[in-house]
């Protein structure tokens, strides 16, 4: 009876302990089919696993090789009342420190004060007249350098090597003792930004940046939002033309992004104490066309996605090099020549030397119609793809 009794415990033991050995390689082998599912779905997926491939090594190369903390070969602009050795010596002393390049010579102080104010040159540098005589006698003549300090990490560091260097330079060519003594004075003109307040580059800057953001993630999910929830089709039925759709998906948008800029600006002013020398027209005009281009772009993109999360992986393979190649974050200047002609095919790059230049340098619209330009043309290509790509879209 016992034997009986035992037989089926030892039994159901076999089973038990083969059912749990059958559910653990079950478990595994259906971990291992999703994967395989997963894997073969994100193959297809080529937008989502493109921005995971390119995104890290968009990163690596940006912050790598075109971004630099430390910027050389800013833009200057050279006024000199004479042409004498020692002139030519201190304007070969400034090219070696690395720091300047000299991008043309002016002949009168509104001249510079237009280059600066344009964004053309970030320094401007005078020799007055009489200046080797002045250093001869011991007289310490001073030499005019202003700033552009709007961007204050990317005038500190040049500012900050002038004497030392032009004085070595001087005791070398044995214009002057040593290179320790003093022969002129140097006097440092911080324009837009005296104090350097940061507050005073980054404020402005947010502006753009957040309107980029908003701007192309908003319309980005447009279309693609109709598409997915099956609406397009009722659109397309009612009397009305595609391109009358794409200008009544756009235009309220525009109203929010003029709202947003308010309140940045606003904000800034208030908390920030930002200034705003220059025309408010010109500021919303150039708002304005920043917010149309930024808004074509966006829905160019809702027309290429085939979902909505493309849409806004999209937006962000394009936000990423905007911020980082605009002079946002990094000063323009201090990048290489590939990373400024990519950063010039930028809208925000244009939009940032406008609303910093209207808002701390009262500019004016001679001062910016070359980036200007620049968002118009930028303008006109993006709507004319995005047309194209809405009607294709259509078809």
């Amino acid at each position: 009876m016992s034997e009986r009794h035992l037989d089926p415990g030892r039994g159901g033991g076999r089973d038990s302990g083969a059912g749990r050995g059958a559910g653990v390689a079950g478990f595994f082998a259906r971990v291992r089919a999703m994967m395989v599912k997963e894997f073969i779905q994100l193959m297809r997926d080529r937008v989502t696993f493109a921005t995971m491939i390119m995104i890290p090594l968009l990163q690596l190369i940006l912050f790598g090789f075109a971004i630099n903390t430390t910027p050389r070969n800013l833009p200057t602009a050279v006024f000199s009342h004479e042409n004498t050795d020692l002139s030519r010596a201190v304007l070969a002393a400034l090219k070696n420190t690395a720091f300047f390049s000299y991008v043309r010579e002016v002949h009168s102080a509104d001249e510079a004060e237009h280059l600066i104010r344009s964004g053309e040159v970030l320094f401007f540098v005078e020799i007055p007249a009489g200046f080797e005589r002045d250093v001869r006698r011991g007289d310490k003549p001073q030499i005019l350098v202003a700033a552009d300090a709007t961007d204050p990490i990317g005038s500190a560091n040049a500012l900050a090597a002038l004497a030392g260097v032009i004085n070595t330079a001087l005791a070398h060519d044995r214009f002057v003792d040593a290179p320790g003594e003093n022969a002129f004075q140097i006097v440092q003109h911080r324009r837009y930004n005296p104090a350097g307040t940061s507050q005073l580059n980054i404020v402005p800057g947010l502006l753009g940046t957040i309107l980029t953001m908003t701007m192309l993630i908003f319309t980005a999910l447009s279309v693609t939002r109709e598409i997915e929830r099956g609406t397009m089709e009722s659109l397309l039925a009612m009397p009305i033309h595609p391109v009358e759709i794409m200008l009544g998906k756009i235009l309220p948008y525009v109203s929010v992004g003029i709202l947003q800029a308010f309140l940045i600006v606003a904000a800034g002013m208030l908390l920030f104490g930002v200034p705003l020398e220059g025309s408010v027209l010109l500021l919303v005009a150039a708002t304005l066309l920043f917010i149309v281009v930024n808004l074509s772009i966006g829905y160019t993109f809702s027309t290429l996605a085939q979902n909505q999360l493309q849409a806004v992986q999209m937006s962000f393979m394009f936000f990423l090099p905007s911020i980082l190649l605009s002079g946002f974050m990094f000063p323009f200047s201090g990048m290489p020549l590939w990373a400024r002609v990519l950063g010039e095919g930028l809208p925000l790059t244009h939009y940032l030397r406008m609303v910093r230049g209207v808002m701390l340098k009262g500019a004016t619209f001679a001062d910016l119609q070359v980036d200007a330009a620049a968002l118009v043309a930028l303008m006109l290509v993006a709507m004319t793809v995005a047309v194209a790509r809405f009607r294709q879209t259509l078809d």
